[in-house]
């Protein structure tokens, strides 16, 4: 039997450096892309999915992360005496119910792997969801109900993958392949980070997955892969052979909000698909291209 997917858990216990000075005071999963902060969009996504409990994976400095999703009531009395409704039905977004989420602290910088053993009491022997919020999906289907969907076909693991040019392989972890049906992959193992030249295949994993509790006994041992920490994928690549596991070649773009590039370009994409904000940009779109075509020539 094929147990319902009702937990996530999202590792936010990162300092942000790539964005510093703007990550000084604030954690980095509350930078806004437009109008929503990059948490909130992961909460929304896995909302979508389902999923009905969350645990942030958190570090010192970091008490906004579940802040933001608690009621502000001098806000929202404020907004209701200045008759602004319509701001006030935005921030029905950010509400969880009482008892939905809940906060744990990585002490030490030890890895992926070790953010979620942080988090195995709340997880339990409970398949669960795991969201890195700087990996953003713009989708029609959010991703993470991709994965429920496709868990709840073929059971097990399932994480979402994406092809990335061979000589950057050493920068994920990748999928040794059993099966490909150009949707579905059949996974017979995974490597952290390979070097281009002995990588099996360049289908990257991506910060979206479904997990069976069992990894929390491989994770357990606290056994030290790449960069010295507690890789998630070592722990993963145990579970093959024991219990199914798949990638998904999700639909939607996928923009890497950890890096400055990555989360400009997030901006303008997710602004494009906003009917109230599209027109504007657009317009300022093109005369900056205008202005840089007149620069280069």
């Amino acid at each position: 039997m094929i147990k319902p997917l009702r937990k996530a858990v999202l590792p936010v216990a990162g300092l942000g450096t790539r964005f510093l000075p703007a990550t000084k005071a604030m954690a980095k999963e509350m930078l806004p892309v437009v109008d929503k902060p990059l948490i909130q969009y992961a909460v929304e996504e896995a909302r979508a999915a389902g999923i009905e409990q969350f645990c942030m994976v958190t570090g010192r400095g970091k008490t906004a992360l579940v802040e933001h999703f608690d009621i502000a009531y001098e806000l929202e009395v404020t907004l209701k005496e200045r008759g602004k409704h319509d701001v006030l039905r935005s921030l029905q977004s950010t509400q969880l119910p009482p008892g939905a989420i809940a906060a744990v602290r990585q002490q030490e910088p030890m890895g992926l792997g070790h953010a979620i053993w942080c988090a195995r009491a709340f997880i339990g022997d409970d398949p669960f969801v795991i969201l890195l919020p700087d990996d953003l999906v713009l989708s029609d289907v959010p991703c993470t109900k991709q994965l429920a969907d496709a868990y709840y076909e073929t059971g097990g693991c399932v994480v979402a993958v994406t092809e990335v040019p061979r000589e950057h392989t050493n920068r994920y972890g990748i999928l040794d392949v059993a099966y490909d049906d150009g949707k579905l992959v059949e996974v017979a193992g995974l490597v952290e980070k390979p070097k281009p030249e002995v990588a099996p295949s360049n289908l990257s994993i991506i910060g979206r997955y479904v997990l069976m509790p069992q990894v929390l006994d491989f994770l357990s041992r606290m056994e030290r892969g790449a960069g010295n920490e507690v890789q998630l994928t070592d722990a993963m690549a145990k579970l093959i052979g024991l219990v199914p596991f798949h990638g998904l070649r999700y639909e939607g773009r996928r923009f890497d909000c950890g890096d400055k590039v990555g989360f400009l370009e997030a901006q303008l994409a997710f602004a494009l698909k906003r009917p109230d904000l599209a027109p504007a940009v657009r317009q300022f779109l093109r005369h900056y291209v205008s202005e840089a075509a007149e620069t280069v020539a």
